[in-house]
C-alpha cells in the first residue's frame, strides 16, 4: 500500500479543514516547497496537493506554488481541487503533475471524464468525496444527490483507475477511517481505491492495507506528530513482505 503524504494550499500556506470547513483552517507551514521536500527526503514516493482555493472558486488559484513544488521535486505530484473541464486539465499537465483528481466533474460531466480517460489514461483520478455515503461537490461545499458507491461504479465503467474516496465527516478529525464505506468500493479488477479521512495511527493504515486498499493519503496525522511518516513506511513494508 502506497502512503501518500498531503499538502494543502490555502493563501500560498500548509493547511489542514476540519471536515471540509474553511472556517476551521490550521496553518502548518508558510513553505509549501519546503513542506514538500521534506516528505520527499522521509521516504514518500508520491505527493498529493490539493489548491483549497482552487476548490473553492472552480479553477485553480496556486499555480504558481504547484508549479515550484512539482520543479523541487523528483518524486510524483498528484494535484485536485478546481480541475473541472479539460483546459485546466491541460494546465495542470502544463505544470508538470503526474496525476489530476477530478471530482465535482466527474459528478457533473462524466462524458468529460471518459473523454479525459481516453486522452491521458491511468493520469485521470477521480475523487469521491463524501458525507454518510453522499457524495460532496464544489469543495465539499454543495451536496449532490449521487451515492459514493453508484458513483464509483460508474468511473470504473468509464475506465478511470484510481479513485480516491474521502470521508468528509472523519476528514482532519484523528479519529479513524471509514473503513466499511472505504473498502466496500474495492472490487476485482475494479480501479485501485485510496483512502482519506480520519486516518491517526499506523494501525488504521495497516487495517485498510488489509481491506485491499491501494493507498493512503495522510494529512492532519503527519502535521501533528500522530504519525511518522518513516514508521509508517517501514511498517507497512515490513507487512507487505511478510504477506
Amino acid at each position: 500500500m502506497e502512503l501518500i503524504p498531503a499538502i494543502d494550499l490555502r493563501d500560498g500556506r500548509c493547511v489542514r479543514l476540519v471536515q471540509g470547513d474553511f472556517d476551521q483552517t490550521t496553518v502548518y507551514g508558510d513553505d509549501p516547497v519546503m513542506m514538500a521536500q521534506r516528505w520527499q527526503a522521509l521516504g514518500a514516493t508520491r505527493l498529493h496537493v490539493v489548491d483549497l482555493d482552487g476548490a473553492k472558486a472552480g479553477q485553480p488559484t496556486q499555480t504558481a506554488t504547484i508549479a515550484a513544488i512539482v520543479k523541487a521535486l523528483s518524486i510524483p505530484v498528484q494535484l485536485g481541487g478546481g480541475l473541472r473541464d479539460a483546459a485546466t486539465v491541460a494546465t495542470a499537465f502544463e505544470l508538470g503533475v503526474e496525476s489530476v483528481i477530478l471530482g465535482t466533474a466527474a459528478v457533473r460531466d462524466p462524458e468529460l471524464v471518459a473523454a479525459l480517460v481516453a486522452r491521458y489514461g491511468a493520469a485521470i483520478t477521480v475523487g469521491i468525496d463524501a458525507r454518510n455515503g453522499v457524495v460532496a461537490t464544489e469543495g465539499w461545499l454543495a451536496s449532490s444527490r449521487h451515492r459514493a458507491a453508484d458513483l464509483a461504479d460508474q468511473m470504473a465503467r468509464l475506465g478511470v483507475a484510481r479513485i480516491i474516496y474521502t470521508d468528509i465527516s472523519r476528514d482532519g478529525t484523528l479519529s479513524e477511517p471509514n473503513y466499511g464505506q472505504t473498502a466496500a468500493l474495492v472490487q476485482p479488477g475494479g480501479p485501485a481505491i485510496i483512502a482519506s479521512g480520519g486516518i491517526a495511527r499506523i494501525e488504521h493504515l495497516q487495517k485498510l492495507a488489509e481491506y485491499g486498499i491501494a493507498g493512503a493519503i495522510i494529512g492532519t496525522a503527519l502535521y501533528t506528530g500522530h504519525i511518522d511518516l518513516t514508521a509508517a513506511l517501514a511498517a507497512i513494508n515490513n507487512g507487505a513482505a511478510s504477506a
